[in-house]
C-alpha cells in the first residue's frame, strides 16, 4: 500500500491488561480488560468502535472478540503472522479507514500462556499432518528456540559473536524493567547470570529467551482529524513495510542472517522520509538475545557482523549510547506469546513523554520493528509525535 494512498491516521489509546501469570482470566477476559483501558485512554467509548482487529490462540478472535465487548463491527481482521500480527493489523486497519470501512480501530492480542503451560518444553503443539509435524519436530527439534540457537551458533562461527555479546541484551532489558513498575521480571541481573543460566537449546541459555506470561495489550486508531480533538497527544503513523517468505520452516531459505528485515526498514524510512541518525526510540522484538543482535544489523543501526560490538558495555541499557526496549520487552517485561503489540504500546508512550523514570530525552519519531513465525516475515513502522 502506497503512502499517497493513506488516509493519514494516527494512534490515540493504548493499554496492556494485567500481565505476568493471572490465574482466573482467560484470553478474551485480557483482551477485553486492554481494550476497555485503551479506550479510554483515548476518550472514546466501545460504541465508537467500528473496525476489529484481533489475534489470540482461539478461533474467530475478531468476531468473539465483537461480541464479548458488545460491538457490532463494520469490518474485522483475524489474521494470524505470528509476533508482527498486530503491527500487521495496524496496516489492514490504515487501509480500512482509507477505504471507509471503518473509521475507529480496535486492535488487541491475549494470551494466557504461563497459566495454561503451552510453552512448558519450550516449544508449540504442532498439527502431525503438516509439514513441519512431519519432517521436523519427530526429530527433536524444539520450535522456535532451535531455530534461533542455529542462527546464534551461524553468527557466532562467521562473525565471533560470543555469549557475553548476547548476555549484553539481556542484562539491559533488565535495566530497563527494573524503572518499569508494570515488568513482570526486576530483579537484578548480571552478564555472569545470563551465561551460567540453563541450556535450553546451545548456545542459547534460559536467560537469552524470552519469558512466558499471560497478558493482553489493546490499541485504538482512527483518522489524524479525529484525532486532534482526543484526549491524548495522537502518535502518527509515518511509514510501514512488511516482507513475506515462507511458512514456518526456513530450511529453504538461503541465509538465515538475511531475512528481508533490511527491505522493510528502507521501505518504512523512506515512507516516513526519515534517515535511520533521525529515529529516537527504537523497540525491537526481543524473543531471544541473538534475534535483537540479527535485527540491528539488518535494520542498518550496524554492519553485518558488529552487533556484538555494537551493544558492548551496556549500550542498550538506560544511559548507553544505544538504549532499546525501554519496557524491558519481551525478555523482562512480559511475553505472551505474540509480543508487537507491546512494542507499539511502549513507543507510544516513549513518544507522548509518559515513561517516568525510563523515558528518553529525545521522543520524536520511533521505530518498531517485529517478525513473524520463524525468520518468514518482518514488518517495520515508523511512529511519530504529532
Amino acid at each position: 500500500m502506497l503512502k499517497e494512498s493513506w488516509t493519514p491516521v494516527s494512534i490515540v489509546g493504548v493499554a496492556e491488561s494485567d500481565l505476568g501469570k493471572v490465574p482466573g482470566k482467560t484470553a478474551l477476559d485480557l483482551q477485553a480488560q486492554a481494550a476497555r483501558l485503551a479506550l479510554d485512554d483515548a476518550g472514546l467509548s466501545l460504541s465508537d468502535v467500528d473496525g476489529v482487529f484481533a489475534h489470540t490462540d482461539d478461533r474467530f478472535p475478531a468476531v468473539l472478540l465483537s461480541e464479548y465487548l458488545g460491538i457490532q463491527p463494520r469490518y474485522i481482521d483475524s489474521t494470524n503472522m505470528g509476533g508482527m500480527s498486530n503491527i500487521s493489523h495496524i496496516r489492514h486497519a490504515i487501509a480500512a479507514i482509507s477505504a471507509g470501512m471503518c473509521s475507529v480501530a480496535l486492535i488487541t492480542y491475549g494470551s494466557t500462556q504461563a497459566s495454561d503451560g503451552s510453552r512448558a518444553l519450550a516449544s508449540v503443539v504442532e498439527n502431525p499432518r503438516t509439514p513441519r509435524g512431519q519432517f521436523v519436530l519427530p526429530y527433536g527439534q524444539l520450535s522456535p528456540i532451535g531455530y534461533y540457537a542455529m542462527v546464534a551458533q551461524l553468527h557466532f562461527h562467521r562473525y565471533g559473536t560470543t555469549l557475553t555479546d548476547l548476555a549484553e541484551v539481556a542484562v539491559a532489558a533488565r535495566k530497563w524493567a527494573a524503572l518499569n513498575p508494570k515488568a513482570y521480571r526486576r530483579e537484578p541481573l548480571t552478564l555472569e547470570d545470563v551465561m551460567q543460566s540453563p541450556v535450553l537449546a546451545d548456545p542459547l541459555r534460559a536467560r537469552d529467551c524470552c519469558l512466558v506470561t499471560d497478558g493482553g495489550g489493546a490499541l485504538v486508531i482512527t483518522t489524524a482529524e479525529r484525532a486532534a480533538s482526543l484526549k491524548k497527544k495522537p502518535v502518527s503513523v509515518k511509514g510501514l513495510s512488511e516482507s513475506f517468505s515462507h511458512h514456518y520452516t526456513p530450511f529453504s531459505t538461503a541465509d538465515w542472517l538475511e531475512t528481508g528485515v533490511a527491505k522493510t526498514a528502507q521501505e518504512a524510512l523512506d515512507m516516513a522520509d526519515v534517515k535511520r541518525e533521525d529515529i529516537d526510540v527504537v523497540q525491537i522484538y526481543d524473543h531471544f538475545t541473538i534475534g535483537v543482535l540479527q535485527s540491528l544489523e539488518e535494520l542498518g543501526f550496524c554492519k553485518r557482523g558488529e552487533a556484538g560490538d555494537f551493544v558492548k558495555n551496556g549500550a542498550l541499557a538506560p544511559g548507553g549510547a544505544f538504549p532499546i526496549n525501554t519496557s524491558g520487552g519481551g525478555l523482562s517485561y512480559g511475553h505472551p506469546g505474540m509480543f508487537g503489540i507491546f512494542l507499539v504500546i511502549e513507543a507510544v508512550r516513549q513518544l507522548r513523554g509518559e515513561c517516568g523514570d525510563r523515558q528518553l530525552p529525545r521522543h520524536e519519531l520511533a521505530m518498531c520493528h517485529a517478525p513473524g513465525l520463524v525468520f518468514s516475515c518482518n514488518t517495520t513502522m515508523i511512529l511519530g509525535a504529532q
